[in-house]
């Protein structure tokens, strides 16, 4: 009876048994978190590098592309004759002329010759000065350009002319990067002598 007793009173083996599995239970649970940290700060990683390199495609598809600028003569001219009005052979063209840039950095041309025509003809030129156009804007120039058209047999009141020019230069990005870009003028337009106004300006 005392033997039996003692076994009893002793029951050591159970007892270890279950203190082992709550020690590997918590390891596990301190696993899984760390698993969990692990794979949420790879998400987050993924999700960055994602973020910048669409970042790095946008602006290198807006900012740093370089686009071509536009140079027009615009429509907001008018005329003025010296001549004897009823001839229509000789006046002065108050010609605005504009350089358009759409890029995110200057664009500093040279100085250029625009050509009037009539008919195939030279008729009158201007001379444009060395200059720059501001990104994201339009450079306006004003330069009276005198025509003579004494050659030409024309009576009519409309006369319709041709400019052509070609205006080289370069825009700067980030002041680091500059790349040449040029670009031609070709522009048709009806000058009404009696009303002295430029109409129908089209260009190319």
């Amino acid at each position: 009876m005392a033997e039996k007793e003692q076994q009893q009173a002793f029951p050591l083996a159970p007892t270890n048994g279950y203190a082992r599995s709550d020690a590997e239970a918590a390891t596990t649970n301190t696993e899984e978190l760390r698993r969990q940290k692990r794979k949420k700060y790879l998400i987050y990683f993924a999700a960055f590098v994602i973020f910048q390199t669409l970042i790095i495609v946008l602006f290198s598809l807006t900012v740093m592309k370089v686009k071509t600028p536009k140079f027009r003569v615009r429509s907001s001219s008018s005329i003025n004759t010296f001549d004897v009005p009823q001839t229509n052979t000789s006046f002065t063209l108050n010609a605005q002329f504009g350089v358009k840039n759409t890029n995110f950095g200057p664009y500093k041309y040279d100085s250029t010759t625009v050509d009037f025509l009539y008919n195939g003809i030279q008729v009158g030129s201007a001379v444009i000065p060395k200059s720059k156009a501001n990104f994201l804007s339009t450079k306006k120039i004003n330069v009276p350009v005198d025509l003579n058209l004494s050659g030409s047999t024309s009576n009519s009141e409309i006369l319709t002319l041709t400019s052509t020019a070609r205006l080289s230069g370069k825009v700067e990005l980030m002041l680091i990067m500059k790349k040449k870009k040029a670009v031609n003028m070709n522009c048709t337009m009806d000058v009404n002598t009696r009303t002295r106004e430029l109409l129908n300006v089209a260009c190319k």
